[in-house]
């Protein structure tokens, strides 16, 4: 069975025990697996036969599929027209807006759900930015047990909002930030026997970490230099750094990428310790952005994150609201890629590095992007010059064209 293991004192839990951290240090948890268990179920051939999803990787995860709306299996787009704008040779987008609600939060929670059903549990919580809200939610409804949200009032993009109340959650909004939004769950979780499955979760994590193991995939089992990430919570690099690690202990990958991540000027606690060479984060106490899912000023997975970046030689670098807006504005108009403002953060702080000199041209590079256009559309229309309005005659629409 798998176990959860601390990073900071090794303790070692059984995987059916609903930690969430450390009882002994409060450090954060890892779900590890036997190599004798992995190499059990593993077989690399059949593995690479089975069609794209979250649950073909199903060795490197901690319980069976119980609950799954199709997640996973997102497009990786070449994009050399972007390529060329940003400045390197050969770019890719892994685009998770095409998970099921829209963001790359489907894949943890079809792993979270399942393993809460899996312990025999009928409620699960969570604090939210928007995307973790509507995942929850989704997931929440398909597998019938009641899903309860906390979101910062006024924060959050009314297109999440949208998805968490359409599927019947118990949605409350706190006047206040997230980070309180995530203190206050955390204990509500504790008193009412909730399974909370925001990303300190390590469970989560675990479905998280396949758009790695997608990306390279679809690469041709190539693994590229660099994996660019917008960090919020630090969840999403966190995970795909644990589980590339895990392909490369067992010979599946020959090397790890470099692993980088990119906040908003605003919002960038992980960025300011990655450019001092800390082992800590220190929080920030009232973050901004217009990026909304990355407007977190206390990243809880913030020492898994910095591990990722010092362990693979990556880096962090933050851009400003106008640099994650061109670089969104741009995704749609050379690519045709629609995404929400903190997806755009990863394709705006790589062309930020190329022009630092960080970053070569020549490097193979996959940023993924979070989020659908969709979900944020509210922003849209701040930043678009609206429709023009017109009389309804040919001649008029014609000296408009």
């Amino acid at each position: 069975m798998p176990e959860l293991r601390c990073i900071s004192c090794d303790s070692r839990f059984s995987d059916q025990e609903i930690l969430y951290t450390c009882p002994s240090c409060d450090g954060l948890l890892e779900v590890h697996y036997g190599e004798a268990e992995i190499e059990e179920k593993l077989d690399i051939d059949e593995m690479k036969s089975l069609d794209l999803g979250v649950w073909k990787y199903r060795p490197f995860l901690p319980c069976d599929e119980r609950v799954s709306i199709a997640e996973g299996a997102t497009p990786l787009y070449e994009a050399d027209r972007l390529a060329e704008w940003v400045g390197v040779d050969e770019l890719y987008i892994k685009n998770e807006g095409g998970n099921p609600t829209g963001s790359f939060k489907d894949r943890g929670m079809t792993v979270g759900v399942s393993k809460a059903l899996e312990m025999g549990l009928t409620k699960v919580g969570c604090a939210s930015t928007g995307n973790t809200s509507a995942a929850l939610s989704i997931y929440g409804a398909k597998a019938g047990i009641d899903a309860i949200v906390l979101l910062p009032a006024g924060k959050v993009a009314m297109g999440k909002v949208a998805q968490a109340l359409m599927h019947g959650a118990n949605v409350i909004s706190i006047k206040d930030n997230f980070d309180r939004a995530l203190e206050l769950v955390r204990e509500a979780c504790n008193e009412k026997d909730i399974y909370l499955l925001n990303s300190i979760n390590p469970i989560r994590l675990e479905g998280q970490k396949t758009i790695g193991y997608e990306a390279i995939e679809q690469l041709g089992w190539e693994v590229p230099d660099r994996i660019f990430l917008p960090v919020g919570n630090a969840g999403n690099i966190s995970a795909i750094h644990k589980g590339l690690t895990e392909w490369k202990e067992h010979d599946i990958i020959p090397k790890l990428p470099k692993m980088c991540g990119i906040q908003s000027e605003g919002s960038k606690p992980f960025v300011e310790a990655i450019k001092n060479n800390k082992k800590k984060i220190a929080p920030e106490g009232e973050p901004e952005t217009l990026a909304t899912a990355i407007r977190i000023g206390n990243p809880v997975n913030g020492p898994k994150a910095l591990n990722a970046v010092y362990d693979t030689g990556g880096t962090a670098e933050s851009v400003t609201d106008q640099e994650i807006v061109e670089a969104q504005k741009k995704l749609a108009r050379l690519e045709g890629i629609g995404v929400e403002p903190a997806s755009a953060s990863s394709v705006a702080g790589l062309k930020k590095l190329v022009e630092q000199g960080e970053v070569q041209p020549d490097e193979k590079t996959v940023c993924v992007t979070t989020g659908h256009l969709l979900k944020d559309s509210e922003e849209i229309i701040e930043v678009c010059t609206p429709p023009t309005e017109v009389e309804p005659d040919l001649q008029t629409v014609l000296n408009h064209i």
